[in-house]
């Protein structure tokens, strides 16, 4: 069973695990929605509103109802849902703290997204800030606040800037891991409330090991 935050009838906030989808896709593999179907009886419709990569863990919120996922959805393309992740990366960021703000293009057919230098069709403005926690000149950690939420986003930037992601082959790393890409927080309005939601997942796998004392609120 996953980990639940937070749940009521409206939404249930939950640490996605690894190698789990966040929501059905074409291949009929189990995901988070069946996940949290059986965390509810089959009582409750669940409504995907924002996704993970399937190797990526970490905090999300789901709708259990379809007026709350109408008004989560309105907050993820509002840019009101703050999301906030870890990443290990090879190189040190320079400077240590800043932000990042490119022009991305999915390919879809390649299932991989470029930087690129001009606007046209299939292409959007990519946005993060980021604080470097952690660095031994070889790899660091650094925790990322997205402004925008694009396919692969934090991937392919920190990538463009050869600062691939600790295991990800897609976008240059040469290692043989898991990516190491964790959503450590997530923070909304509750949909029916209005109450502020504020949530924190610490990483979790050997992959973070040695890195605890960098990866807390």
């Amino acid at each position: 069973m996953i980990k639940i935050l937070y749940a009521d009838r409206y939404i249930a906030v939950c640490v996605k695990p690894v190698g789990l989808n966040s929501q059905a896709d074409s291949t009929g593999e189990k995901s988070m929605l069946d996940e949290l179907s059986a965390y509810y009886n089959g009582k409750q419709q669940i409504f995907p509103v924002h996704r993970l990569d399937k190797a990526v863990g970490g905090v999300m919120v789901y709708a259990a109802e379809k007026q709350a996922a109408a008004v989560l959805s309105r907050q993820v393309q509002e840019r009101t849902m703050t999301k906030e992740y870890f990443a290990v990366v090879y190189g040190r960021p320079e400077p240590e703290q800043g932000s990042m703000s490119d022009l991305v293009f999915k390919d879809s057919a390649k299932n991989k997204a470029y930087v690129v230098k001009g606007m046209r069709r299939g292409v959007k403005e990519a946005k993060l800030n980021y604080s470097t926690v952690y660095s031994d000149g070889v790899r660091s950690v650094v925790r990322v606040e997205l402004e925008t939420g694009r396919f692969h986003q934090i991937r392919v930037q920190f990538a463009s800037r050869k600062m691939p992601l600790v295991g990800d082959g897609k976008y240059g790393a040469k290692d043989n891991c898991p990516i190491a890409l964790w959503s450590c927080r997530i923070c909304f309005t509750h949909p029916v409330s209005g109450d502020k939601m504020d949530f924190f997942a610490q990483p979790e796998g050997k992959l973070w090991s040695g890195f605890e004392e960098y990866l807390k609120t």
